[in-house]
């Protein structure tokens, strides 16, 4: 009782020209503005018992989301992402800030959730909410999982990667050393992907393509047209059940695919060369048929033996191709192929694309790059062997770099011990902290699999998972270093 006296007074005290109503000793007072949200006036109240986030802020400072909190520039990052005003059409203000947008999707990469379970986790968490500086009503959680793909799609369209990463490295860089040493290497981020093959993808192309024809032919109050859908799903689904599939049988149904697929969509243009008024395609559905004239080309050259470039392997993500790694257990993955530069154990994409390049060309931007990220004079290089080629090894000597690379020919007799040990630590250094840093990021931080639905998205989530990794690295040298002075 003596509580709600004391919140009361201090309601009528704050601002006495908003009534406010509620019972104190059978009397009636008059009722609080319905506007004003108890979440902005808590953190304002003198009595020091009121202040209840205050243990949550210091035990915020405190945890791990906390010391990532304090290694992330988000209100520059937010000024170089978007300069809208932060208004929704209708006036509201909305529920995260620009920086709390910023820091949403940091946190996506850090838990590694789904966007429903993201939502959910936040409404729970005090500490996720500090993260992203949006305190929210138990009694009024969100329940639109959507918001975050709303997000995301908003600052996908924004992302400047040299830009962000400049704004990073400003904050990063008096906790970095061996600026001098640059590391670098590529990797693939694959995508979350059904493993294609010839067949999986005519057929899916023949099986939306009739979906399409069967639901406009039935809003048009037209006869579906006849063809061998039903013959070829048959075939396929027999096909399917195979333990071992036979070159004669895979080439077999391949044909009749083929077949399908061009009736099919010699329909299609007749439906809509006689309806096209009639006929509305979305977005979406425009992309997806687009996506389905390109396979059947590049299908049919196939089947013909030819060669085709900027092959498709999924009519969902047409921007997707196969990367040939050359690994043992993955020998082609699918997904965007980056080019990572590491600076003392900090990663910073120098150059990323879903075509398949060649890295040990771009041994020279690498230098470049982070020349003007740190301003510092690169004098030591580690890279993999696909690097050592005649020009790069030309430009390192010429520029007095020492590097990773194997001798060729003899060893010289004036060559120093020293030079060969700098050759073996730098080759370790990549061995080791390189590869594992992408071994980190992919396993904890959400880039493994990416599931995104356009190239934008996939951009942005692979850009805030490798930076969140850093901010984590970052956040667990600051709390050694604390706890060294301490002891």
């Amino acid at each position: 009782m003596f509580v709600s006296v004391i919140y009361y007074l201090y309601l009528y005290i704050k601002s006495p020209e908003r009534p406010f109503t509620g019972r104190i000793g059978g009397k009636l007072l008059k009722k609080h503005h319905e506007d004003t949200k108890k979440s902005d006036i808590t953190p304002t109240l003198p009595f020091t018992e009121f202040d209840f986030l205050q243990s949550y802020r210091d035990s915020f400072a405190k945890s791990e989301l906390g010391r990532i909190h304090s290694q992330l520039p988000l209100k520059e990052l937010a000024a170089a992402c978007t300069s809208r005003s932060h208004k929704s059409k209708r006036g509201k203000k909305p529920l995260f800030s620009c920086e709390g947008e910023i820091a949403l999707m940091f946190l996506k990469s850090y838990t590694g959730l789904s966007d429903d379970g993201l939502i959910e986790m936040l409404n729970g968490s005090i500490h996720m909410q500090m993260f992203c500086d949006a305190l929210i009503d138990p009694s009024c959680p969100i329940r639109d999982g959507k918001i975050v793909s709303a997000i995301r799609n908003r600052l996908a369209r924004l992302l400047d990667i040299d830009s962000l990463q400049g704004i990073l490295y400003a904050k990063w860089k008096d906790s970095l050393k061996d600026k001098d040493l640059c590391l670098t290497d590529a990797t693939c981020y694959e995508s979350y992907l059904r493993f294609p093959t010839d067949i999986k993808l005519l057929w899916e192309c023949c099986h939306w393509l009739h979906k399409l024809l069967v639901s406009e032919c039935k809003h048009l109050s037209e006869r579906v047209p006849r063809s061998k859908y039903n013959d070829v799903d048959k075939a396929r689904l027999a096909y399917a059940k195979q333990r071992k599939h036979t070159a004669s049988s895979t080439r077999k149904l391949r044909r009749r695919l083929l077949k399908l697929l061009s009736k099919l969509l010699s329909q299609w243009y007749r439906l809509c060369k006689l309806y096209s008024p009639c006929i509305s395609l979305s977005a979406e559905q425009e992309k997806r048929l687009s996506a389905i004239r390109a396979v059947f080309r590049q299908q049919s050259a196939l089947f013909s033996g030819k060669e085709v470039r900027h092959r498709i392997v999924s009519i969902d993500r047409p921007y997707l191709r196969p990367i040939v790694r050359g690994k043992e257990n993955k020998r082609v993955e699918f997904g965007a192929k980056v080019n990572n530069i590491q600076i003392d154990g900090i990663s910073f994409i120098e150059h990323h694309s879903f075509e398949a390049f060649n890295e040990g060309v771009r041994l020279k931007q690498c230098i470049e790059y982070q020349e003007s990220l740190t301003g510092v004079k690169v004098k030591r290089v580690g890279a993999d062997s696909i690097y050592a080629n005649n020009a790069n090894r030309t430009m390192c000597t010429e520029k007095g770099i020492t590097t990773c690379f194997v001798r060729k020919g003899p060893k010289p007799k004036e060559e120093s011990e020293c030079l060969g040990t700098a050759r073996k630590i730098i080759g370790n250094l990549r061995a080791t902290v390189m590869e594992g840093s992408f071994g980190n990021q992919k396993q904890h931080y959400a880039v493994g699999r990416i599931k995104a639905r356009n190239m934008f998205s996939e951009t942005l989530l692979l850009f805030f998972g490798i930076h969140t990794a850093n901010a984590a690295i970052l956040a667990a040298r600051q709390m050694a270093r604390d706890m060294k002075k301490v002891a």
